[in-house]
């Protein structure tokens, strides 16, 4: 059995499909054995790569990115997640949300994770036709810190994980306003990715990483989440099962998860996205970018 590490940048609901191929044996069937670890800061999961304490990282596409020609190579070889794995919270009704009107208000979205949050809020804007240079973002506080001074009256909007903005939701007089999982569109939100260019023999490895978590990703495709809610709970304790079967089957039913293979439309739209918040020059090539044999079973989803 072959030993694969992944270093992620979190433990999260939408990385489901890498858990469960632990859980079903899909890895153990490609002769790997899959382990996983979150180091603090989120950032150590490029040295865990360049020391080949990890075999990929886990986390955004915008960090190969904005890499790219700048002295490292970061080379994304799949994805686990096609979409943001976001909510808004609002002080309005769900109904009367409307983004033309979010000009001249404030926006919280935590900083100390990386910058997906902020790019795509940004983008979202941009594509709803609001420039985001007429909004006010508070950016440089802690989530738990930031989710207080919401409920406590600071700001007009907060940008959270979609689990958290529910649960939130569901004790305070704040309002999921938007739920992007569903209305977000597709984006590679989370990607694996390797230090340089991959050999033969780290091809292979990839490639039947990647077949088993597609396997990963067809299981949950298939089965509702009610008939793993043990599995959930034990691997989220931190919240309720009801809401993780819930927002299991949202996922589930909105893309989520399609295939490994990193969609070229929707990475040309995040590149734009990444571009747009200064991360990059331009938006980059997809071929220049991505890695796409590791994947080279999967068609287009």
């Amino acid at each position: 059995m072959q030993n694969f590490h992944v270093s992620a940048t979190g433990h999260s609901l939408n990385y489901l499909p890498e858990y469960v191929a632990v859980w079903q044996g899909f890895f153990q069937d490609e002769g790997l054995d899959v382990t996983a670890s979150v180091p603090s800061p989120w950032d150590r999961v490029l040295s865990d790569i360049g020391s080949a304490k990890a075999d990929a990282s886990l986390g955004g596409i915008w960090v190969p990115s904005m890499f790219h020609g700048r002295g490292k190579r970061y080379t994304p070889f799949a994805q686990i997640a096609a979409r943001a794995p976001l909510a808004i919270l609002g002080r309005e009704q769900p109904g009367d949300f409307d983004w033309q009107a979010v000009p001249g208000k404030t926006i919280s979205m935590k900083g100390s994770n990386g910058a997906s949050v902020g790019l795509f809020t940004k983008l979202l804007l941009r594509e709803n036709g609001v420039d985001p240079l007429t909004v006010n973002f508070v950016q440089d506080l802690d989530g738990k810190m930031l989710s207080d001074l919401f409920v406590g009256g600071m700001g007009d909007y907060l940008v959270i994980d979609y689990p958290s903005a529910v649960t939130l939701a569901s004790k305070t007089a704040v309002h999921v306003v938007a739920e992007l999982p569903i209305t977000g569109g597709n984006v590679p939100w989370s990607v694996y990715y390797a230090e340089g260019e991959s050999d033969d023999a780290r091809l292979d490895t990839q490639t039947r990483f990647s077949t088993a978590l597609g396997r990963g990703m067809e299981w949950i495709l298939a089965n509702d989440a009610e008939e793993y809610r043990d599995f959930l709970a034990r691997t989220f304790p931190k919240f309720s099962p009801d809401l993780l079967v819930r927002l299991t089957d949202i996922y589930r039913a909105n893309g989520m998860w399609t295939t490994p293979r990193i969609d070229p439309n929707a990475y040309a739209r995040w590149q734009q996205g990444i571009a747009d918040g200064h991360l990059t020059e331009g938006p980059i090539a997809y071929r220049d970018l991505i890695d796409t044999r590791p994947t080279a079973a999967f068609t287009a989803a």
